[in-house]
């Protein structure tokens, strides 16, 4: 491998570290100081739930907060990292027990399970900017907020 080439894998594989740390530590640990530490103050987050990008620290701890208010016992299993330059695509799943509103949802002491795929750009050791992709539909059908699906005959 090139000396290049070799810079190259590093900072790959620094940003994933970088990025499993965010996840860890800002969702598992609920560590508000990771996120300063670890997203640029003037972080971009965009989102399909949202017509309107996220911006800012505050937007993240805000999306911290409504989780974990709703699902105190929270747990975020990163499933796969994937990384190529100064982008990371991490896929995981969230578990937890709803324990309090979420979206308007009063709790229903359901434990849930949703997956949820997010591209990071890292610029100068920190998250940039992201964009998520968050399986809110199914998690609405757990909570009993959306019945589930017609079942064909035969089905």
């Amino acid at each position: 491998m090139s000396g290049g080439r070799a810079r190259s894998a590093g900072a790959t594989e620094a940003n994933k570290v970088l990025v499993r740390r965010f996840l860890e530590e800002v969702f598992n640990a609920d560590d508000g100081g990771a996120v300063t530490e670890l997203a640029a103050p003037d972080i971009l987050g965009h989102d399909a739930t949202s017509p309107e990008p996220k911006r800012g620290l505050e937007s993240v701890r805000q999306v911290t907060v409504l989780f974990r208010t709703a699902f105190p016992d929270l747990r975020l299993g990163v499933e796969d990292l994937i990384a190529e330059g100064d982008k990371v695509v991490a896929r995981w799943t969230l578990r937890g027990t709803h324990q309090g509103t979420f979206m308007g949802i009063p709790a229903t002491g359901k434990v849930a399970t949703t997956a949820e795929i997010v591209i990071y750009r890292l610029a100068e050791g920190k998250i940039a900017e992201y964009w998520g992709s968050f399986d809110v539909l199914g998690l609405m059908r757990q909570l009993g907020a959306i019945p589930d699906p017609i079942h064909w005959a035969g089905n």
